[in-house]
């Protein structure tokens, strides 16, 4: 009574089964338009909350469901990652700077695609539409001439 007096208000947890918390684990996948601080972060909320339920992954578990959960596009990221350090000892931590690095500098690449699209465009080198095909404006302008004598009838 004394704490709706103070304006304090209790929130309610609602218990979570871990049967649902495991399944959920089970099937976490990143999404294509996630970057991996928010991959990240969903996978560890879900990990803190089957630790809580009495449930610990552990590490290794979790960052081998990382590396398998991944996009596509991370695939020759995780290969190098599984390749070159070693899983078991591998830190969450360690694991995501090594990701976030991989992603601005796939993110830097394409903002680089885009900005040479940008200054090279559609551009054929000659004036205006026609030019070099010897179908431009009017008569006798850019016109080729060709030998009769190779036509068949």
């Amino acid at each position: 009574m004394m704490a709706m007096a103070m304006g304090i208000v209790q929130q309610q947890v609602v218990p979570v089964s871990a049967g649902a918390l495991r399944k959920e684990f089970k099937v976490l996948h990143m999404k294509t338009d996630e970057n991996v601080n928010e991959y990240f972060s969903r996978t560890l909320t879900i990990a803190n909350k089957m630790k809580a339920n009495g449930e610990d992954k552990g590490n290794t578990a979790i960052v081998e469901k990382i590396l398998r959960s991944m996009t596509p596009k991370f695939n020759y990221v995780m290969c190098s990652i599984e390749e070159s350090k070693d899983i078991d000892t591998l830190t969450i931590d360690e694991l995501q700077s090594s990701l976030i690095v991989h992603e601005q500098r796939m993110s830097l690449h394409v903002e680089q695609e885009q900005v040479l699209k940008i200054t090279h465009g559609d551009h054929s080198g000659g004036r205006g539409p026609g030019r070099a095909n010897y179908r431009g404006r009017g008569r006798g302008r850019n016109r080729r001439f060709f030998d009769k004598a190779i036509v068949e009838c």
